[in-house]
Order: C-alpha cells, then sequence, then structure tokens
C-alpha cells in the first residue's frame, strides 16, 4: 500500500481528479453543481443595484470579452468582475494549506491555483486589448458596497476624460 501511495505522489496530474470518489446520488451530484451560481452572484447583484441606483448604465455578462466580465462599461472600457472568495483565491496561500488539509486535497488545491491563473491571464489580456479591469472580492463588495462603487465611479470619471472626444477650438 505504502508503495502505491508513494507511487501516486511522484505522478503529477496535469488536471485533477476525482478518482475513487462518486456523489452520493446523481440528484445530489445535479445540486451540488446548481448551488454554485455562476451568474448573478449577491455580490454582484449588490453592485449592480448600487451602481443602477446611481444612475450608472453597464451591460451584464458581456460574452464579447475573454472572462465574460459580470459588468461592463462598454464606452468606457471597462470591465468589472466580481470574485468569489473561495473559488478565486483571497489569501491563497492561506486558503491552500487549508484545502492541503481537507478531503480529495490535491483537485481542490489545483482547481483554486488554476482559477487564479486564468483571472490573471484574462485580465492581462483585456488590458491588452484596451480596457480597464476591475477586480472586487464577494465579501469586500457585500460589507462595503457604496466603496467599491465609488472606486467604478473614480475610473469612469477618469476613462470618460480619456475617451471624450477632441474638441477643436
Amino acid at each position: 500500500m505504502a508503495t502505491e501511495g508513494n507511487a501516486r505522489a511522484r505522478t503529477r496530474r496535469k488536471t485533477p481528479s476525482f478518482e475513487g470518489l462518486r456523489p452520493a446520488s446523481k440528484s445530489a451530484a445535479a445540486a451540488a453543481r446548481a448551488a454554485s451560481a455562476k451568474t448573478n452572484t449577491r455580490c454582484e447583484l449588490a453592485l449592480r443595484r448600487e451602481l443602477w441606483r446611481r444612475g450608472l448604465r453597464y451591460r451584464i455578462h458581456y460574452d464579447a470579452l475573454p472572462g465574460r466580465p459580470d459588468i461592463v462599461f462598454p464606452k468606457q472600457h471597462l470591465a468589472i468582475f466580481c470574485d468569489c472568495d473561495f473559488w478565486h483565491g483571497r489569501d491563497l496561500e492561506a486558503r491552500v494549506a487549508r484545502l492541503a488539509q481537507g478531503h480529495n486535497a490535491s483537485y481542490w488545491v489545483a482547481k483554486v491555483r488554476r482559477n487564479v491563473e486564468r483571472d490573471h491571464r484574462q485580465t492581462r489580456t483585456l488590458q491588452g486589448l484596451g480596457w480597464v479591469v476591475l477586480r472586487f472580492w464577494e465579501t469586500d463588495v457585500l460589507q462595503r458596497t457604496g466603496d467599491a462603487v465609488n472606486q467604478i465611479i473614480a475610473v469612469l470619471a477618469d476613462t470618460d476624460v480619456l475617451c471624450s472626444p477632441v474638441q477643436n477650438s
């Protein structure tokens, strides 16, 4: 048994695996997938409500851009992501340490690290295309929605100056 475990430890998988694990039932697996919202999360809705309340209009889930930003101001080239603390790796090293102690640790550590790498890649790609990218942590938005909106308004004010047409005197 110890030899088999050592062989597995030396073999690195490129993709995480649920090898040997099965959901309790098909309906339990479907319920678990459905519970993890991809869009219209509480954080995203709180931010959108406050933006709307302040008279700002935007597009949501803009699939024409890499990463499909949660909120987009197309004219100002501003893309906003509302990142879940767990899935997007807030306090990554502490999270990895906790995940490493749990069930199917290698899968979860790799999953969260891949998400963080993907987020960085998408941010760089959007910036390379001339977009300003803002990323907010879910708990920050839920606790201080107004602060996040104030930051967005400040960026919009800066980008409006940059995007405004040149006036000839």
